[in-house]
């Protein structure tokens, strides 16, 4: 059976006056929603490291998947319960060199790392719970606009995100060309597909019927009588989405669990590997956040409002990376094939991550994705300096007709 040695609390989410580790945060005031919300008082978490240029064209935006945050490099530690999610790829030398550029990854809207999300306090004081709005990519990326004003980057010269980080990385390609010089999207599609929205609509099922969900607001309670249950029995389904079945055969088969009998209430090994995905999770997430991120997820369409997911790729002028990998059953590579084929900008074709993990092959498979950013970052500094060249020869233009 899964561990139960340490009750897990009612939510996994950083709260208000826990130690706040490496986040920064930002008020940004309200924010008008997509689907006909509105959250008055919206609060951005983010990591970052280096500094930004004068002219401001180092910046580089990270950004994170469902269950990741932004603390993107680094140890655990108070107020931090998980080490970094790319570690290694920040740093001097690293494919992101803080020496070089000026890294962000923000916690996304309706997070429950800092940014405002369903654990977040209300104005009135009270978690949102069941009075968070429902939020989208598109939502996400608004407070991200937000937060870059913020900060002063008005153009980023590259933009990084797999799986929901490569959603937000389209919406800002497609939706602010304006505001990026490069991109690098990996696992994901234009729009979210009918096996896509069955498996997340399932998943959410599984925490909203937990007896102790109540409706979403459960943020009181002591810990073990959180909607835990429900959250490890989501995360379960999940992960078998993230994980390829050869994998699973090869790690697994139908092998017991050391120590144990499956035919006399044992586990199977595969079973123990599940339940100790799941326990980790209740311990260091937020059953509010994951129904919230979901629905984001289910929502998604590029295309919404813009003619349609190829119109919206048709429209994306900067330069793009775009990756799947071998062996994904959540984004199989057909999803990036078409966004690879619709983007007239995208360089080299769809890239390939040769990976017997699956979907969570962008986090695991570090040597190849790495090669990618590097990659990306230098067509970032090229894009930039011929964005820069460009603007010289308009002011020159300028000066031959007076």
């Amino acid at each position: 059976m899964p561990s139960t040695s340490v009750l897990p609390p009612a939510s996994g989410a950083w709260r208000e006056g826990d130690p706040v580790g490496a986040r920064r945060f930002v008020s940004l005031g309200a924010v008008d929603l997509e689907l006909g919300g509105r959250l008055d008082d919206v609060t951005a978490a983010y990591e970052s490291w280096g500094t930004l240029d004068p002219d401001g064209g180092n910046a580089v935006l990270v950004l994170h998947a469902l269950t990741g945050d932004a603390h993107v490099v680094g140890p655990t530690g108070p107020g931090q319960p998980t080490p970094g999610w790319w570690d290694h790829i920040i740093g001097p030398g690293a494919p992101l060199d803080p020496e070089r550029w000026f890294i962000v990854a923000p916690n996304i809207l309706g997070g429950c790392q800092g940014t405002t999300g369903p654990s977040s306090l209300a104005p009135d004081g009270r978690p949102y719970g069941s009075r968070f709005p429902r939020i989208t990519v598109r939502d996400q990326v608004t407070v991200e606009r937000l937060l870059a004003d913020v900060l002063g980057v008005h153009r980023w010269a590259l933009v990084v995100g797999g799986s929901m980080g490569g959603m937000r990385a389209l919406e800002w390609l497609a939706g602010a060309r304006d505001r990026v010089a490069a991109g690098l999207v990996m696992a994901v599609g234009a729009a979210a597909s009918a096996d896509q929205i069955a498996t997340q609509t399932t998943q959410n099922l599984a925490i909203t019927t937990d007896p102790r969900w109540r409706g979403g607001d459960y943020y009181d309670a002591e810990p073990g009588d959180g909607p835990t249950a429900g959250l490890s029995v989501a995360r379960r389904i999940a992960h078998l989405t993230y994980r390829s079945e050869r994998e699973l055969e090869e790690r697994f088969g139908n092998q017991a669990q050391p120590g144990e009998d499956p035919l006399a209430d044992g586990r199977y090994a595969v079973q123990s590997y599940l339940d100790h995905q799941a326990d980790k999770l209740a311990h260091r997430f937020d059953a509010g956040t994951y129904v919230a991120l979901t629905d984001a997820m289910n929502t998604w369409d590029l295309g919404r409002d813009r003619g349609g997911p190829a119109a919206a790729l048709a429209s994306i002028t900067s330069p793009v990376i775009v990756a799947g990998i071998a062996g994904d059953r959540l984004y199989p590579l057909h999803q990036q094939q078409e966004i690879a084929a619709g983007i007239p900008s995208a360089v080299g074709g769809l890239r390939i991550i040769e990976s017997e993990a699956g979907h969570d092959g962008f986090l695991v498979e570090e040597q190849q994705v790495f090669a990618l950013v590097r990659e990306a970052a230098e067509l970032a500094a090229g894009a930039d300096a011929l964005a820069a060249a460009e603007v010289v020869l308009d002011v020159a233009d300028e000066r031959a007709a007076c």
